[in-house]
């Protein structure tokens, strides 16, 4: 309980970058020991949403350009061989499930967001690689989406909510790969990424986020 509440509070951007948790304070609103919060913390310390120092404590991983450009291009690589192996390997079922995932997502008006377009939305991503023949992949790439997720929710921090793109580009993805179209999906798939950063590194921009530096947030 305490991994999951700790986990989706700072995805969803609600426990700041750079933040620092203190584990009694978590435990006390959490009501539970101080043990489950160390515990998770370590646990999200793996993930990469937590970092910790000797000295400092826990504290929510900061955010900069520079780790959202190396998130992207990671997820851009995984994304890439996974849908291809996907589409060289899935079956009738998998491409019924891209189909269900697409329009439980599509029911979503993109620009009001919530935690279940959110949820419907992530489940559609993980849908269009599930048939890679790798649970080491795909959880990796779960795990990236958090990262992203989490800068996605930071940037709604500013006073200006994201562009919401012309043209149905999940629609456009989910096409090609029903058809089969590889290249065509990879390449749907890895622009879909990049504008996606594109648009949250210019609303991180107006928190202070630099090209090295941290956004600044009081502890």
């Amino acid at each position: 309980m305490a991994y999951q509440r700790l986990r989706g509070e700072i995805i969803r951007a609600e426990l700041a970058p750079g933040q620092k948790l203190h584990i009694k304070d978590l435990a006390d609103r959490y009501g539970t020991g101080v043990t489950p919060v160390r515990e998770a913390l370590n646990r999200l310390f793996r993930d990469g949403l937590v970092e910790h120092g000797e000295q400092r404590g826990f504290s929510v991983t900061g955010i900069s350009e520079s780790h959202l450009d190396e998130l992207t291009r990671t997820r851009q690589w995984l994304y890439e061989v996974g849908l291809r192996e996907s589409i060289e390997h899935g079956d009738a079922a998998w491409e019924e499930a891209i189909i269900v995932s697409y329009h439980r997502m599509a029911k979503f008006n993109a620009a009001q967001q919530s935690p279940e377009r959110d949820s419907a939305h992530r489940h559609f991503h993980s849908t269009l690689i599930a048939a890679c023949r790798s649970r080491w992949l795909i959880e990796f790439s779960e795990q990236l989406f958090d990262a992203a997720e989490r800068y996605r929710h930071v940037a709604r921090l500013s006073n200006h909510r994201l562009v919401v793109r012309k043209g149905d580009e999940h629609k456009a993805m989910m096409e090609a790969v029903l058809s089969r179209h590889t290249s065509q999906a990879v390449s749907l798939l890895s622009a879909h990424v990049t504008r996606t950063a594109q648009l949250v590194r210019g609303k991180c921009a107006e928190l202070g986020m630099s090209a090295e530096g941290k956004v600044r947030n009081p502890d």
